[in-house]
């Protein structure tokens, strides 16, 4: 593991306290980054922490709801008194509730649309106004955003999901537009299906509306007919795009969505 790749980097990572989030957080960590570890479970976010500190690194935890702007700005504040500065914003937080086409009610959609949508617009200017008030830097601001096989599909029994998901490529998009003039780059990736908490909770929420018929199928078919490389991912497959996006290699490239999702989605 290289520990200077990442060692001028102050990030923020919302959504961090399990899953692609955690292994994130612990990856930057591993690469030399400063890290706040932001999501509404804080006991789960110090956990985190903890193993980061416990290998060296360095971290803090910060509890944040992000449909609400105040916890999104305080933590962002957190960010900077603790390490000078925040320079990434790697917006991840994210839920998901399937229900089928003519079952979606009107709290489900404003529920998944104020986690992933709003959440993710509320973080994004947040960050950038920060970066903006700190300055000019030798290498761009970082933003990236967590999007997913959805925001260039859609499934029938995830609409508000592809719709959330659909909206976080547009930020992607209109950010770049908006903040290259401050040199801040947005980014992101979209994963396929990964082996998460909020995955396997997903395909019990799959069982519960019919849609499939025992725990495990859903992914098992998704791997067997959906992606080429014929199995799902975990966690540590989404590390090396992620750590690329907040690196220096990524300083020529803003506006994109970067597919890691085994080859589900082509273009």
């Amino acid at each position: 593991m290289d520990t200077s790749r990442l060692a001028k980097k102050h990030v923020l990572i919302t959504g961090a306290a399990r899953g692609m989030g955690a292994a994130i957080a612990e990856n930057y960590a591993e690469q030399g980054a400063k890290v706040c570890v932001a999501d509404v479970n804080l006991d789960g976010c110090q956990e985190v922490v903890d193993r980061i500190k416990a290998k060296g690194g360095e971290a803090i935890a910060v509890k944040m709801d992000v449909t609400k702007r105040a916890d999104i700005a305080a933590g962002v504040k957190a960010t900077v008194d603790a390490f000078g500065s925040i320079n990434v914003m790697l917006n991840n937080a994210g839920i998901n509730k399937p229900l089928m086409f003519l079952d979606i009610t009107e709290e489900n959609w404003q529920k998944i649309m104020d986690v992933n949508g709003l959440g993710c617009l509320m973080g994004m200017q947040e960050a950038a106004k920060q970066m903006i008030a700190q300055g000019p830097e030798d290498e761009p601001y970082k933003i990236i955003n967590v999007g997913s096989i959805v925001s260039r599909m859609a499934f029938d029994d995830v609409v508000p999901y592809s719709c959330s998901k659909h909206a976080v490529l547009a930020m992607i998009n209109g950010g770049a537009k908006a903040l290259v003039k401050h040199n801040i780059t947005v980014n992101g990736y979209g994963p396929g299906v990964v082996r998460t908490e909020l995955w396997e909770q997903l395909d019990k929420d799959l069982v519960a509306i019919g849609k499939f018929e025992k725990p495990g199928e859903s992914m098992d078919t998704l791997a067997r007919d959906m992606i080429l490389l014929g199995r799902y991912s975990y966690p540590e497959d989404v590390l090396g795009t992620a750590s690329f996006l907040a690196s220096k290699d990524s300083d020529y490239m803003t506006g994109q969505l970067i597919m890691i999702d085994g080859g589900m989605v082509m273009q």
